[in-house]
């Protein structure tokens, strides 16, 4: 059994089978940005590094077409929508809705999930949301990164924890899941500080947490900073160490979408590391055992 409660497991439980994410960019932009890479933005994004969206560019439901089509071939018959790229609700809720309701053609659809800003959502935007709950698993996962406010700053995020924090609650309102993403190893950030922000989110009534580790993209702020030579990546050793004693802290009924980043290779610079995921993985695991730990072991009165 798994020390901690990993997607996989909350998806065999909800559908009873394999269920694949297909990645889609619905072409909204991130409001954080420029028209240029150096224009703006967080200083470690690279919009154009996802690894996972296919077709971008074409119509969403050719997008998703593709997606499932491949899918099946491979044997997967459930799927989940994953309006991923740049800022998928940055634009009016009518816009919105005619984007998602692409998913009501495709049978084998399951769930709706949106990763998204927490700046760009608002009441209308979470009613049109919720209409999709009735036939739907539906979450969104917020760009969080850190619960630290200067931090924010630095890595020029363009929001607040507080700003976080209201939109999960406004999004809780209405019955849908909520994930933060958080990134560790942040420029600046101690283990104190990451393990406040494991603190300060396991306040919140969150469903999920997906974790990247800090990893420099090629074209980014981040790229610059580490050619100054300024800049700590963590080793794997030091990952799995600071991802176990961040999942301590996090109650253990939490679903856990992801425990290490990867990137495409042609834009990866650094940690190597992070694209042996099976390693990486396997390595936090057994620290676990060995330490006799576990998600939420930490947690105030665990």
């Amino acid at each position: 059994m798994r020390d901690y409660y990993p997607f996989s497991i909350y998806l065999k439980r909800s559908f009873k089978e394999k269920v694949r994410r297909v990645s889609l960019a619905p072409g909204f932009p991130c409001p954080n940005r420029g028209d240029a890479p150096e224009e703006g933005g967080c200083l470690y994004c690279d919009g154009e590094a996802f690894s996972g969206t296919l077709s971008k560019g074409a119509p969403l439901r050719e997008q998703l077409a593709v997606g499932i089509e491949r899918s099946l071939a491979q044997g997967t018959r459930k799927h989940i929508a994953y309006f991923q790229d740049l800022t998928p609700t940055n634009a009016s809720a009518g816009e919105l809705k005619k984007a998602f309701d692409v998913i009501k053609e495709f049978p084998s659809v399951v769930a709706l999930s949106i990763s998204t800003r927490p700046d760009c959502i608002d009441d209308e935007k979470l009613d049109v949301i919720a209409e999709y709950l009735k036939d739907y698993d539906v979450w969104i996962e917020y760009g969080l990164q850190s619960a630290n406010n200067a931090t924010l700053e630095i890595v020029n995020r363009g929001h607040t924890f507080e700003q976080a924090a209201e939109a999960v609650k406004k999004t809780v309102e209405r019955g849908i899941k909520t994930a933060f993403h958080v990134i560790l190893g942040l420029p600046g950030e101690s283990r104190g500080d990451m393990l406040n922000t494991a603190r300060e989110i396991s306040c919140l009534p969150i469903w999920g947490i997906k974790l990247h580790v800090l990893h420099v993209l090629k074209g980014t702020g981040l790229e610059r900073l580490y050619r100054t030579g300024k800049l700590p990546l963590f080793t794997m050793k030091e990952y799995v160490q600071v991802a176990c004693d961040f999942l301590e802290h996090i109650p253990e009924n939490i679903v856990i979408l992801k425990l290490v980043s990867d990137a495409k290779e042609e834009n990866l610079i650094a940690p190597r590391w992070i694209n042996d995921k099976l390693r990486a993985l396997d390595s936090i695991e057994k620290e676990f055992v060995r330490r006799k730990t576990s998600q939420g072991s930490s947690c105030c009165g665990a």
